[in-house]
């Protein structure tokens, strides 16, 4: 049997349950619940457990990567890079624009940056799970 890294399982929770908040729940909320009121207070909800699922996947993501840093590997100095990038955009997202989405202040503008926060955060997350996958499968 194959032991799977820690990192491994932590960049693919991230990237899955940014995927499947993002892309399959929250879509679901909007088009099967009575109002866009409620699917939107529901999705506020989501997003803001998947921020702390995202900063605690990042935490296990940093500790793994500091530790090959240290050995001088710039695959991980790389890692770490689109790993804060990424939380950074959660955090971003949920303490600068999920606020004022809530509070309803120009929605159009603060809905459209935190949807380009989300894919960022999607992009880093997905970038450090193919980086992690990768360094498996590797003899």
């Amino acid at each position: 049997m194959t032991k799977i890294p820690m990192s491994l399982l932590a960049a693919a929770l991230w990237w899955g349950s940014l995927t499947a908040i993002g892309f399959m729940a929250v879509p679901l909320l909007f088009a099967h619940l009575p109002t866009p009121a409620m699917a939107g207070n529901m999705a506020a909800q989501l997003f803001h457990a998947q921020s702390w699922v995202s900063v605690g996947c990042a935490m296990v993501l940093l500790i793994y990567a500091s530790k090959q840093a240290k050995a001088k590997d710039t695959q991980a100095q790389a890692a770490i890079a689109l790993i804060v990038f990424g939380v950074i955009c959660a955090l971003l997202g949920e303490y600068a624009i999920a606020p004022r989405i809530v509070a309803r202040q120009n929605l159009r503008l603060w809905h459209s940056v935190g949807s380009v926060l989300y894919l960022l955060q999607w992009l880093c997350a997905g970038a450090v799970l193919w980086r992690a996958g990768r360094k498996t499968a590797t003899p």
